[in-house]
């Protein structure tokens, strides 16, 4: 089939000669009859039909003999039903339903005496069913009232969600009970499905998506990881001190835990902590797949999400860019964090408009508007026509040693000579931009001069390092920071940038079982004399492969490129923006087994960072007269990277 365009584009309804056609033939009484714009709340929340299904996904992962049935809670509107027409989907399939709670206030589902969903998480069902939606919250298999076991992303989970919307469009089967023979029809919707979620429940979008399944029309992952790998490692550098088995055993359902010690196992072996490729992470890297996804995908991270991290983002986004599918992206300065819980009004009405636009088909002018909204300051948003902005261009920056021995210049020209320094465990990428002017022994940092104009990176960047190390093993950090005084969500804090108040907001109809009215919010800030923009980490080890490591031999030189998150961040006029290189990134990654000194070749070193008018924009904030030496006075951030999450979860 041929490419979509790259950038979000729809056909619209009539275009140049047909349109002017068209409207010499309209009749006054056709035109007060127009296409509507907007689904409204005219069917009762009360009187939907609430009903659960058992989906048939044709697999035994807990190998109990029977094929793997996963629990599918329905709520829809009834008047559609009594009229003989067909509604469209909405879908989160999650493993968070029963363990864990979802949202920011930790809901779980609940049920009748009927086994019918009496509280379904989330506003979803509230707002979009009076709108004339059906919401559908599937448990994965191996969680909650579902068969199966948990794989963590792979097959096991992808097919509990897919499954599903094939039943929605008549390709599977489904039952009224967990182990009856009655069967389930899905004839009331027109299968037109969209999935959302925030982190695993995204997740589980994105993996569908790349199977290509026919009737998914679109997805809003939110916070949600685009390869499993990437989650767990970062070129062979261990982010977390557990794998996928820990993960599953941690919302496995305990019937399921009693029947799936074969599928932890197999978790086990096939996530080796040397953090080497193998076909368990294939499985589970749904980028690779980016060519099948037909579905439109509407993005939202957090920029500071140190859960699901960025580089989720960047490479998901690539890859769909690429392969020519529809998208949209919002993106945040607070860390894991829903956009219902720091934009709520603004984010509700975008969802609303995106929905009616992909699943009723309403031409509401959503894919007419710019492409990305990028948070800039607490609450203050700003939008971008396409994302990364057209001009933008990577620019290779090279580090040099400066006036003074230990703090570097970061500019146009190759560097000379080498920088040094000793692996500290202990420290954290915080410590190391508090003393950005200042030698220390942990670090090799380097400083642009103080900035004549803004500047704006967008995108994915890259550092390339060359590197000796004193022992066998090393793991190195690379990070790009903006010096210089500003307000920002406090990211780092419990709240991830927000904090929950006491007050509710109510957001579509609700019953005695199942209220639409969430706690506000409001943002979490800190006065912070840098902001960390951008990182990337890796193991020495892999620098022939992305995909395997080895011992290094001390003394030897070896040159390796760390992929740093993507991003969207001005750096204003008067601040600096500084590279740091050094090891052990404390809380953030694991350290190796040994404590590395590593010296850095400056002349093989440095970093491709894209900016908004490529390398003349840079070349212009940066000419000027050379800054006076800043004092090497302690700068103030956030606190050190609260300790890490082996939960990507639903939950605050």
């Amino acid at each position: 089939m041929p490419k979509r365009t790259r950038f979000m584009t729809w056909r619209p309804l009539a275009t140049g000669a047909t349109a002017a056609l068209l409207a010499t033939l309209i009749t006054p009484a056709a035109a007060v009859h127009a296409a509507p714009r907007e689904s409204r709340p005219v069917h009762s929340y009360d009187d939907a039909i609430r009903e659960a299904v058992w989906v048939d996904t044709g697999l035994d992962g807990d190998r109990d003999g029977k094929a793997d049935r996963v629990a599918v809670d329905i709520v829809r509107p009834r008047e559609p039903d009594r009229q003989g027409r067909k509604v469209p989907v909405i879908m989160d399939a999650s493993p968070y339903y029963s363990c864990c709670g979802r949202g920011n206030e930790s809901q779980k589902k609940t049920y009748d005496a009927n086994g019918d969903v009496t509280q379904m998480p989330l506003y979803y069902d509230n707002y979009f069913v009076p709108r004339g939606y059906a919401f559908v919250g599937v448990d994965l298999a191996g969680t909650n009232r579902s068969d199966g076991c948990v794989d963590v992303g792979g097959r096991s989970d992808i097919q509990s969600a897919k499954a599903v919307v094939d039943w929605l469009n008549g390709r599977a089967k489904a039952y009224t009970t967990r182990t009856g023979t009655t069967r389930a029809k899905a004839a009331w919707t027109n299968g037109k499905t969209g999935m959302i979620g925030k982190s695993w429940d995204g997740t589980i979008a994105n993996g569908v998506a790349a199977t290509g399944v026919e009737g998914l029309k679109t997805i809003v992952p939110i916070g949600a990881i685009s390869s499993w790998y990437d989650y767990y490692f970062q070129q062979g550098a261990p982010l977390y001190d557990s794998g996928p088995e820990w993960l599953s055993d941690y919302v496995n359902s305990p019937d399921a835990r009693a029947k799936c010690a074969a599928v932890q196992q197999k978790l086990v072996d096939g996530a080796p902590r040397t953090g080497d490729w193998t076909p368990l992470w294939t499985e589970r890297d749904y980028v690779r797949a980016a060519r099948k996804v037909k579905a439109s995908v509407f993005l939202v991270h957090g920029m500071q999400d140190l859960n699901v991290r960025m580089k989720h983002v960047g490479r998901w986004w690539d890859a769909l860019a690429k392969n020519g599918v529809e998208r949209k992206i919002w993106l945040s300065r607070t860390g894991h964090v829903d956009p219902f819980d720091f934009r709520r009004a603004a984010w509700v009405d975008t969802l609303h408009r995106w929905f009616d636009h992909e699943l009723m088909g309403y031409d509401n002018g959503i894919d007419r508007e710019p492409m990305a909204d990028i948070e800039r300051r607490p609450d203050q948003w700003t939008t971008s026509r396409t994302w990364p902005p057209n001009g933008t261009r990577a620019v290779t920056l090279r580090p040099g040693n400066g006036a003074q021995a230990g703090v570097g210049t970061l500019g146009l020209h190759r560097g000379h000579g080498t920088a040094a320094f000793t692996d500290d465990p202990k420290l954290s990428e915080t410590d190391w931009a508090a003393q950005i002017d200042k030698p220390t022994p942990e670090k090799a940092g380097f400083v642009t001069r103080p900035l004549t104009r803004d500047l704006r990176l967008s995108g994915s960047s890259e550092v390339t390092v060359t590197a000796t190390p004193s022992t066998p093993t090393a793991h190195l950090s690379a990070v790009l920071v903006d010096i210089g005084p500003a307000t920002i969500r406090d990211y780092a804090d419990a709240g991830e940038g927000i904090t929950t108040l006491t007050d509710r907001t109510c957001w579509g109809a609700s019953t005695a079982g199942d209220s639409s009215c969430f706690k506000e919010t409001k943002a979490k800030t800190a006065d912070v004399d840098y902001t960390i923009v951008s990182r990337g980490w890796a193991d020495l080890g892999n620098h022939a492969s992305d995909l395997t490591g080895a011992p290094l031999t001390p003394g030897k030189r070896y040159t390796i490129t760390l992929d740093l998150a993507a991003t969207d961040h001005v750096v204003p006029k008067g601040h600096r923006l500084a590279l740091i290189v050094a090891g052990t990134d404390k809380g953030l990654i694991d350290p190796p087994a040994d404590t590395p000194e590593l010296t850095v070749d400056l002349s093989r070193t440095s970093a491709r960072v894209p900016f908004a008018g490529g390398a003349a924009a840079f070349a212009r904030a940066t000419t000027g007269a050379a800054s006076a030496t800043p004092d090497a006075t302690l700068l103030d951030g956030v606190r050190d990277p609260r300790t890490t999450h082996r939960v990507p979860e639903g939950s605050q």
